[in-house]
């Protein structure tokens, strides 16, 4: 049995299916936490370190689609609907809600296990462009796999933070981001709402990659909204 680093967050409310996930997740290497309703899932989240959440909509505290709605507020975190409801609104609603997989009771083990390695390829290929060594807009690269940044073959030494801002507008190219996703991406999630920390950081990043930081070619400001990495 191949042990996994990665841990599985399951939220279900009924024993036996509970129980049954559980025993297949051991199985397969996984390390799992479980939660009980909606609330308890939510702390789990932001106590522990998860890598893939398993979710039942039927809870009996908060619908499932509402601790989507909550989740995806501070996290892209992989999330796989485990429900008995088939219907296909209640599929598009929870995709539409920022699930990533939906799986229908009842699943076989095998087919639970496979809907979970797609979703860990799919966040490490978020996280690293699917293995690509860098990413290039203009002139500006960012090689993930050397933590390495440069302007025009010239490297551009940044500090851990700006390293961190700037490979998540990497990792975003081209979609707005919110002052309030940046923040939460940055500093986690009980930081605050507080932007004057992030306009500084951006400021130092840009003095740091852009000719005239008063007229950015690379880090776009989305008037009160956010920002947003060009994708020329």
């Amino acid at each position: 049995m191949q042990k996994h680093d990665e841990t599985i967050l399951v939220v279900e409310d009924d024993a036996q299916i509970q129980n049954f996930i559980c025993y297949a997740l051991k199985n397969e290497g996984f390390s799992y936490i479980t939660a009980n309703n909606g609330q308890n899932a939510i702390s789990k989240l932001i106590s522990e370190r998860i890598d893939v959440m398993l979710l039942d909509l039927g809870l009996p505290d908060i619908d499932g689609i509402e601790v989507i709605t909550k989740v995806r507020e501070w996290s892209r975190l992989p999330i796989i609907v485990v429900s008995a409801r088939d219907q296909d609104k209640e599929k598009a609603a929870a995709l539409d809600s920022g699930a990533d997989d939906y799986l229908t009771k009842p699943f076989s083990a095998i087919e639970l296990m496979a809907r979970i390695r797609v979703s860990l390829r799919h966040i490490h290929m978020q996280e690293g462009r699917g293995g690509e060594a860098a990413l290039l807009v203009g002139g500006l690269q960012m090689d993930f796999a050397k933590r390495i940044v440069s302007l025009d073959g010239a490297e551009v030494h940044l500090s851990p933070m700006e390293y961190s801002l700037l490979s998540f507008l990497f990792r975003n190219m081209g979609k707005v981001l919110t002052t309030g996703m940046i923040i939460r991406e940055i500093w986690g999630v009980g930081y605050g709402t507080d932007t004057q920390a992030l306009r500084t950081l951006m400021a130092g990043l840009r003095r740091k990659i852009e000719a005239n930081p008063a007229k950015p070619r690379y880090i776009m400001t989305e008037i009160g909204v956010g920002y947003r990495l060009a994708d020329e």
